[in-house]
């Protein structure tokens, strides 16, 4: 959050509602589905929060609840924050599969790339279902190409499920700007694959066992293990490097350039982003030899196979996810016994 904010906040609002607590992680998501940044999501559901409580003697609670009233207050802040910004892209939406798997890996830090979500950081478990819609990776990338406003529009009546008219009274519009909006945004989408179908479908059953078998060759550096796991289409992305792969040939040859490059050894830790399997990666300091954070690797599974990885290959990505920058392997296996969510301890 913005140093100025949280001097404004914990000045302001020693009164505030701590029922309104229960919506941080539900706002968070609504930010972030709409900036594509966990960051700014964070410092606009704190702006929420302060411009809420500066307007708490106006709200109407036969006209809202206050949920609804909360996302009223952070769309418009959203929108106020995307004028003049350009997208947050992964590299798959500013140009063509690479066809080398050995170009030099060169970050383009001009970028402002997508950022991954942690799922830990959602609200109230008995709401996860509806928090969690509209959180997959490939529709947050595809949202990032429509305007503010069908973003909005998009976001609040086919994530959220508002009806019309609520939104057109959320945004100041009419319920046939509204529809119409609605309209452009998913003409928009469907062009850029099924990820409207993407929303609530339920994931595959089989993925978090792909993925843990994908854990599991990757530390035994198998290639082959690796290579049986993998869609024969399958797409490997690695911002803020702007090269993507496409096709099981490459991305072999890339994991074995990876393997090459920086030996064996790797540790592998199990989370969860975007409401997808992760993973984050850990590989030793040929110094030290303690382990040093890599990248977080996202997948998407289908027919019980990876179909896409997305490896964030930047080490602060970790700080979002409240992973450590190092840790010992020891450590590293420790804190897999002593998470419940986590795959049993290695042998």
């Amino acid at each position: 959050m913005r140093p100025t904010l949280v001097r404004v906040a914990d000045a302001t609002m020693q009164g505030w509602d701590e029922r309104y607590e229960i919506y941080r992680g539900d706002l968070l998501a609504h930010c972030y589905r709409m900036l594509g940044s966990v960051q700014e999501a964070e410092d606009l559901v704190q702006e929420t929060f302060l411009r809420a409580w500066q307007a708490a003697d106006r709200y109407q609670p036969e006209r809202a609840s206050i949920r609804t009233w909360l996302h009223r207050i952070a769309t418009n802040a959203c929108l106020t924050a995307l004028r003049g910004r350009t997208r947050r892209p992964l590299p798959s939406g500013l140009g063509p599969a690479g066809d080398d798997p050995y170009v030099p890996l060169i970050p383009n830090l001009d970028v402002a790339w997508l950022q991954p979500f942690p799922d830990a950081r959602l609200g109230d478990p008995a709401d996860a279902v509806q928090q969690r819609a509209g959180l997959r990776l490939a529709f947050i990338a595809a949202l990032q190409l429509l305007p503010a406003r069908q973003r909005a529009v998009l976001v609040l009546r086919e994530v959220l499920q508002l009806p019309a008219a609520e939104v057109a009274d959320l945004l100041g519009s009419s319920v046939a700007s509204v529809n119409s909006g609605l309209q452009r945004a998913r003409a928009t989408l469907r062009a850029t694959g099924p990820v409207l179908t993407e929303l609530r479908e339920p994931s595959d059953p089989d993925e978090r066992a792909v993925v843990e078998r994908y854990l599991a060759a990757f530390e035994a550096a198998d290639i082959a293990a690796l290579s049986r796991l993998l869609a024969e289409d399958v797409e490997l992305e690695m911002p803020p490097v702007a090269l993507w792969l496409a096709g099981r040939a490459h991305y072999r040859e890339f994991i074995q350039r990876v393997f090459a490059m920086r030996g064996a050894g790797w540790r592998l830790q199990s989370v969860r982003a975007n409401n997808s399997p992760a993973l984050a990666a850990y590989v030793p300091d040929p110094v030290s030899g303690a382990m040093r954070a890599h990248s977080l690797q996202l997948f998407t599974v289908a027919g019980g196979l990876i179909r896409r990885c997305v490896t964030f290959v930047d080490p602060a990505v970790f700080d979002l996810f409240g992973l450590p920058a190092t840790a010992s392997a020891a450590e590293l296996d420790r804190e897999v016994t002593m998470r419940p969510d986590r795959p049993p301890a290695r042998a």
